[in-house]
């Protein structure tokens, strides 16, 4: 048996968690309290992701704007989703919500626009 140790991102408490893995699978978790802090030990162990937040640039304008993925991607993929991102110039206008790349990296997550660019 393999015990992991992380700290809980999903709320400002930060539990420290501890997972018990057994033949490479999550099977338990302690030092939670909250279910969220469950389901984070037992998914960060096995598979961590993250939402990739940054920002972006249009092609016809001088202020970058915020965009972020509408789901968590494999963590092991940020740097090779945030250079793509970093290579498309949509351009504006761009409003909050709208879809400025879909399948970013072929996870299935496309990336939003989190405010306006007009």
């Amino acid at each position: 048996m393999e015990i992991k140790q992380f700290i809980c991102i999903n709320c400002p408490l930060g539990c420290h968690l501890s997972v018990e893995m057994k033949n490479g699978k999550a099977v338990s978790v302690s030092g939670n309290t909250c279910a969220r802090g469950k389901t984070y030990g037992l998914q960060e162990a096995v598979a961590p992701q993250r939402v990739l937040t940054c920002l972006m640039r249009a092609s016809n304008r001088e202020k970058p704007f915020s965009i972020k993925t509408d789901r968590p991607i494999p963590k092991e993929l940020l740097f090779q989703c945030a250079n793509e991102i970093y290579q498309v110039r949509p351009e504006a206008p761009i409003y909050m919500g709208d879809v400025v790349i879909h399948n970013l990296c072929g996870t299935g997550a496309d990336v939003l626009a989190t405010q306006d660019l007009v």
